[in-house]
C-alpha cells in the first residue's frame, strides 16, 4: 500500500531528521513572535517564498534532465542513461515518497508543504489569538512530520 501523499517524506526520512526539523520550526515560531508584529509579517513573507521539498526534488530533477539530454546529444549518447535513472527515481520518489537526494535534502531542512505551512498556522493563530495562544514549545507543528 502506498503511503499518503502528505506522509510519504516524513515517513522516509530518519526521524532524527524529522525531530530537528520539527524543533527548528518550534524555535522559528517562538523568535518570530517574541519579534513582533513586523518580524511576523517578514516571516509570513518568507513562508510565502520557501521551496518545499518537492519543488526542489523537481528542479533538481529538470536540471539533471536537461544536462543529460545535452550530454547525450553533444557529448555521448550513453548520458541518455541519466534522464532515465531520474525519471525512475521521480516515479519511485512519487509513489512511495523517497529518492536519492531526498536523505540530504532533509538534512539540509529542507521542509515539506506540509511542514511549511504548519508553521504559517502556528504563526497566524498566534496573531489571531494576541499571541497568547502558542505555548512555549510552539504548539502542533510535531504532528505532520510525525
Amino acid at each position: 500500500m502506498l503511503p499518503s501523499t502528505v506522509d510519504r517524506v516524513p515517513l522516509n526520512t530518519a526521524s532524527g531528521v524529522n525531530a530537528r526539523i520539527r524543533s527548528h520550526t518550534r524555535q522559528s515560531v517562538i523568535r518570530t513572535l517574541q519579534g513582533g508584529p513586523r518580524k511576523i509579517q517578514r516571516r509570513l513573507a518568507e513562508l510565502d517564498r520557501e521551496w518545499d521539498i518537492e519543488r526542489v526534488l523537481e528542479a533538481n530533477a529538470a536540471t539533471a534532465v536537461l544536462v543529460g539530454f545535452t550530454l547525450a546529444f553533444g557529448v555521448d549518447r550513453r548520458f541518455l542513461a541519466l534522464p532515465i535513472a531520474v525519471a525512475a527515481f521521480l516515479l519511485q520518489h512519487a509513489l512511495q515518497g523517497w529518492c536519492p537526494p531526498l536523505p540530504l535534502l532533509r538534512r539540509l531542512g529542507v521542509r515539506t508543504a506540509t511542514e511549511i505551512e504548519e508553521e504559517r498556522c502556528l504563526l497566524l493563530r498566534a496573531v489571531s489569538e494576541g499571541a497568547a495562544g502558542v505555548p512555549a514549545g510552539g504548539g502542533g507543528a510535531s504532528s505532520a512530520a510525525g
